[in-house]
């Protein structure tokens, strides 16, 4: 019989707030943590805003020698861990290191490292090249700091599937606790990608929102004058551990995860399916696998970006989902206050979830202004709202047509 498995830690660091707490209010104010970028000289580029995590000292998390060694997406991961592990009351014992894993995503890595690495190479030669450019950079090492961190030596491992990346790796290290090959997981996803390269190149693309006068009003999911989404930075990282073994050590429980589902458009590079096929069919693997129904859920937590394809299409994947009762469940996109993290949204989104319904409070789309005909389902507008939710449910959306959805239930011990 598979385990349960609940969430005893949660851990966020965004534009909205650095730690969970600060980031939790600053949604439920609807602050959005959009605004100018400060990384880079953004002068030339059509899109100037991004949701960067400000008045970050990776000092307060990381010894000065060590800091060489990691690009700021894996700095960002270990605050965030940092966070999860203190909520959860979490400490790895020898006794308990080997059926302690991490499963930490991000979809790009290290652009910063990598950006900066190039230019001392195209400055000086292959002899400026840092001997730490490689572990800085690579994805899977945001996993490994942590795990070092903490003395988890169970399983290891990291996604790399774009926008869903962080959901993946949740959903994966759920499996893993289920199927007994780990007691305890510190699961999510981290993404500093707000450098030239970044920007330039979804710029380029024309997925950016270019409100660059209106910085805390750009991100605008399902409203109809939203142009592109809004480039954040940040991590979510939950504790995930099998039911008996938070019980026997007496931690705080959350909320409980109770279904996980991916899939597959097979349509197109960056577009999503017609029709909403690869939604639709992700959200209902994650409900088939919590053995609910629909009608079961709710709260959703969009993957809702702000582009113009993208929000449209999820909203029809929403209504194949909830059929006739679509516009009663309450759905909202917090990247209208975090911006698009990325690799790192699913993880900071299904915390979100989590403390929604810890709570018992739905966080709101902001900068829902202008109803669009496409998109006419209940986007909690503006304002947060309480509710009564037993199952919430996380989507995410990835370029190459990779989906993910988690369905969290409010904690009860039944």
């Amino acid at each position: 019989m598979n385990r349960r498995v609940v969430v005893t830690g949660v851990g966020l660091v965004c534009g909205c707030g650095i730690g969970t707490d600060e980031v939790w209010r600053s949604l439920l104010a609807g602050k959005s943590g959009i605004g100018p970028i400060t990384h880079f000289d953004s002068t030339a580029f059509d899109c100037r805003i991004a949701g960067e995590v400000r008045n970050f000292d990776p000092l307060v998390w990381v010894e000065k020698k060590e800091l060489k060694k990691m690009g700021r997406f894996i700095q960002l991961a270990l605050a965030a861990s940092e966070f999860a592990v203190q909520m959860a009351q979490l400490k790895v014992t020898p006794e308990t290191a080997d059926a302690t894993g991490v499963y930490i995503a991000s979809g790009i890595g290290g652009f910063d490292v990598i950006e900066r690495e190039h230019t001392k190479y195209m400055q000086g030669g292959p002899g400026k090249i840092s001997p730490f450019f490689i572990p800085a950079s690579i994805v899977n090492l945001a996993s490994g700091h942590v795990s070092i961190r903490y003395g988890a030596k169970g399983p290891n491992s990291a996604t790399a599937t774009a926008c869903s990346a962080s959901a993946h790796s949740i959903g994966d290290a759920y499996k893993i606790i289920q199927r007994s090959d780990a007691d305890v997981m510190i699961a999510g996803g981290s993404e500093a990608a707000i450098t030239p390269m970044g920007v330039g190149g979804f710029a380029a693309m024309r997925a950016l929102s270019t409100h660059n006068d209106e910085p805390e009003r750009a991100s605008r999911p399902f409203d109809a004058q939203r142009d592109g989404f809004v480039v954040g930075e940040g991590a979510g990282v939950l504790i995930l551990e099998s039911l008996e073994f938070a019980q026997k050590r007496g931690a705080p429980i959350f909320a409980e995860v109770v279904g996980y589902g991916m899939s597959g458009d097979a349509y197109h590079i960056t577009q999503p399916a017609e029709g909403g096929d690869g939604g639709y069919r992700v959200t209902m693997a994650a409900l088939k696998d919590a053995k609910i129904s629909a009608d079961d859920v709710g709260y959703v937590n969009a993957h809702g970006t702000s582009t113009p394809i993208g929000d449209a299409i999820e909203t029809t994947a929403l209504k194949r989902v909830f059929g006739e009762r679509a516009k009663k469940v309450p759905i909202s996109s917090t990247k209208s206050m975090t911006g698009h993290l990325l690799g790192g949204a699913g993880g900071l989104e299904a915390g979100i979830s989590v403390l929604a319904l810890r709570d018992q409070i739905l966080p709101p789309t902001v900068n829902y202004e202008n109803p669009d005909p496409e998109c006419d389902l209940d986007y909690v507008p503006n304002h947060p709202r309480k509710a009564s939710v037993e199952y919430a449910v996380s989507n995410s959306f990835g370029f190459g047509g990779t989906n993910a959805s988690l369905i969290f239930k409010r904690w009860s011990n039944k």
